[in-house]
């Protein structure tokens, strides 16, 4: 796959404004992140756009494949990309919201959808990218879905823990300085105490970058945690 270039953006479903209500307005900076991060993804000109998520297991969807709302309160189906008897609802959370934001951006490329387990060791996640990294001739563009700790304050999904915040902060220096390796160092039992949501397909991101080789330029664009959840929005191109 010649990997031209990767956007990281959170999957919360509150990004979607109308989950959020009233409080819509809180995460305004966040959706503005993530739109720029997509518009600096399109403009490497990619022939297709790979998402990653991760899920109850590893998978790969079809282009007909769709999420849904409806468990968070929005009775709405969002489509990965094509709109035919094909399809199942099938995409997890990650992928869902992944689809939506693409969604936003009005492209018409073609995208395909790979999930990972949440669960999955480094070094499976690290070959699931390097497998992604060959297996296209197109041109491809990865968009890479996932949270950070959860674990940000007493008010956090998690309660508060006094390692979240450094484990945050390793993330986005991370990401700013398309650190695979680094990447690859997060440990899964440390990310799970956290619950952390991100920390496999962010490895499968490293593998890919690895095995598609060159050097690679990162950029965080966001990195915050409202509501007690680490959010982070980067880009990852080519110098």
């Amino acid at each position: 796959m010649p990997l031209v270039a990767a956007a990281v953006c959170p999957h919360p479903p509150l990004i979607v404004p109308e989950l959020a209500g009233a409080a819509a307005g809180e995460l305004d900076d966040l959706r503005a992140a993530c739109a720029a991060a997509l518009a600096r993804l399109l403009a490497a000109e990619p022939d297709v756009v790979l998402l990653v998520g991760g899920g109850p297991e590893t998978e790969r969807f079809g282009a007909a494949d769709y999420g849904s709302l409806r468990g968070y309160g929005l009775d709405r189906s969002v489509r990965l990309w094509q709109t035919n008897c094909a399809g199942v609802e099938s995409l997890p959370l990650s992928l869902t919201i992944g689809a939506w934001l693409l969604g936003r951006t009005g492209t018409e490329l073609p995208r395909l959808a790979r999930s990972v387990a949440e669960d999955a060791p480094p070094a499976e996640c690290a070959d699931l990218g390097a497998a992604l990294a060959v297996e296209s001739e197109r041109r491809t563009a990865l968009l890479v879905l996932g949270d950070g700790s959860a674990c940000r304050g007493v008010k956090a999904p998690g309660y508060d823990d006094p390692r979240a915040q450094a484990y945050d902060d390793g993330v986005a220096r991370a990401l700013a300085e398309a650190d695979a390796e680094a990447l690859l160092g997060l440990d899964p039992v440390l990310s799970a105490e956290l619950k952390v949501a991100g920390r496999a397909p962010w490895q499968v991101l490293a593998g890919a970058a690895r095995a598609a080789g060159g050097d690679w330029r990162g950029d965080l664009g966001y990195h915050r945690a409202p509501y007690g959840v680490a959010y982070f929005v980067a880009s990852w191109e080519r110098p």
